[in-house]
């Protein structure tokens, strides 16, 4: 690659990386990201670092046509929790799985969880989902966090807004239920992907020195 092409490319890398912002599910709107545009986002993930190459994370995709029943989840949840909960807060409740055009589960494949048949455990196997008990919980949860910072920034830079969400209801045993989530996995947090309706200032970034050190 000449000098120019690669300063352009370090330039765009730059603004891409400091001009993205997690934006509320609330002001995302149609349109979303087209089926083209979703295989390119979506594959970005696969750039993420996997030590073993245990592949351990998985995207679920919730469409449309199922987001009543991530709904369902979401308010009966609450009301496991909050026997009190008010219908306003249900209604609320359920209302976040409609929010955003595409939204999708992150989940995590922690260490120990059920080997597929005809996996093979240990370092080196061929198969995707071999365990490597030595792959530790906190190197599976980065790996998860680089995939999913992968989709944010490809998607960002197809010119879409993306939020990240969580809360207790991925806890619950109803969602592990509609998500058939294994022994051990783990949701994660929920990405949501669509067009920004209204942006917002962006926030104050820390500065290097507030995070980074060096040992003495």
């Amino acid at each position: 690659m000449d000098p120019a092409a690669e300063n352009d490319l370090s330039e765009f890398a730059k603004t891409l990386i400091h001009s993205r912002r997690n934006v509320s599910p609330r002001r995302l709107i149609e349109p979303g990201p087209s089926a083209e545009q979703l295989q390119d986002i979506l594959g970005a993930a696969a750039a993420a670092p996997d030590h073993g190459q245990l592949l351990p994370w998985r995207f679920v995709v919730v469409p449309i046509a199922q987001r009543e029943r991530l709904a369902d989840v979401f308010g009966l949840a609450l009301q496991d929790r909050d026997p009190s909960a008010t219908a306003e807060q249900v209604e609320s409740a359920r209302e976040k799985a409609h929010r955003a055009p595409f939204l999708m589960l992150a989940i995590a494949r922690l260490a120990d969880h059920p080997v597929p048949p005809g996996a093979a455990s240990g370092r080196g196997s061929e198969h995707p989902l071999a365990i490597d008990v030595e792959v530790n919980d906190a190197e599976r949860l980065v790996s998860l966090g680089c995939a999913i910072q992968n989709v944010l920034l490809s998607a960002h830079a197809a010119g879409f807004g993306t939020g990240v969400t969580s809360g207790q209801a991925l806890a619950s045993a109803r969602l592990r239920a509609l998500f058939n989530l294994q022994e051990r996995e783990q949701a994660v947090c929920c990405i949501n992907i669509g067009s920004v309706v209204k942006n917002k200032p962006s926030p104050v970034r820390p500065q290097v020195l507030d995070y980074v050190s060096e040992l003495s």
